[in-house]
């Protein structure tokens, strides 16, 4: 069981939150029960997750996507009401990391997915939150195994060349990083999503870009931050994944 105030003051430390500027608000978002022992994380703060965490009986819920965004009204209506509402009335915390949990060396979204597509020799690149690493293999089964491992079929454009040997990827919309990718000399970029102009972007440059889905490469930041909250604080932990094609 934990304090959540010790526990607020550990991940806002462990994340390095400070270091960030993002268009929302890092960490504890909605304040529930003082004390933590059940904690529920998926991706989003959706209200299906959150009902699902009721039905668990979780003192804290920890997302990558959380509740409150600059570009959105600071009014708390309707389904945003909702969320909150049913946080409030069951006590219990919400934390929401989203550039942090990217970024992180040891439980971050990169290197998480880079650890489960088995990319080598993972380095940050400095001053952005690209990725980059090496590879050994070939662009059919390279798809073969994002499907294998993230349960959806990627989206590949751009050159298409066959042999894979470095890589740079950056977790969910990151397609606008696609020239930053370039300039690194690679194979391929992946990502979440795509735009209208990143197909041309990758064709124009002969390389490959993969599209794996926003959701489907940001499921596993969040498990490792609470699987690692689970080790220091003892609390109990379970993953519910909320279906997302996107």
């Amino acid at each position: 069981m934990a304090n959540l105030e010790e526990l607020k003051n550990y991940c806002d430390n462990y994340l390095n939150v400070n270091k960030f500027k993002d268009y929302c608000p890092n960490g504890l978002q909605v304040e529930g029960s003082s004390k933590v022992n059940k904690i529920v994380s998926g991706v989003s703060a959706n209200l299906e997750l959150i009902e699902q965490a009721i039905e668990e009986k979780a003192d804290a819920i920890f997302v990558h996507h959380g509740i409150f965004w600059d570009n959105e009204s600071k009014t708390i209506t309707g389904a945003k009401r909702n969320k909150v509402a049913l946080l409030l009335n069951h006590n219990i915390s919400l934390f929401g990391f989203h550039l942090p949990l990217d970024d992180h060396p040891e439980v971050g979204n990169n290197i998480e997915l880079g650890r489960r597509l088995g990319i080598k020799n993972m380095t940050p690149v400095d001053d952005s939150l690209l990725w980059q690493g090496e590879l050994k293999t070939n662009i059919s089964d390279f798809l073969k195994l994002i499907e294998d491992k993230l349960n959806r079929a990627p989206q590949i454009y751009g050159a298409k060349n066959q042999e894979i040997s470095k890589i740079a990827w950056c977790t969910g919309g990151a397609q606008g990083f696609i020239d930053d990718a370039i300039k690194l000399n690679v194979d391929l970029y992946l990502s979440g999503e795509v735009s209208e102009k990143t197909p041309a972007a990758a064709k124009e440059s002969n390389i490959n870009y993969i599209a794996a889905g926003h959701h489907a490469t940001e499921r596993y930041g969040i498990q490792a931050l609470c699987s690692h909250l689970c080790s220091k604080f003892k609390l109990q932990h379970k993953y519910i994944e909320v279906d997302n094609s996107v």
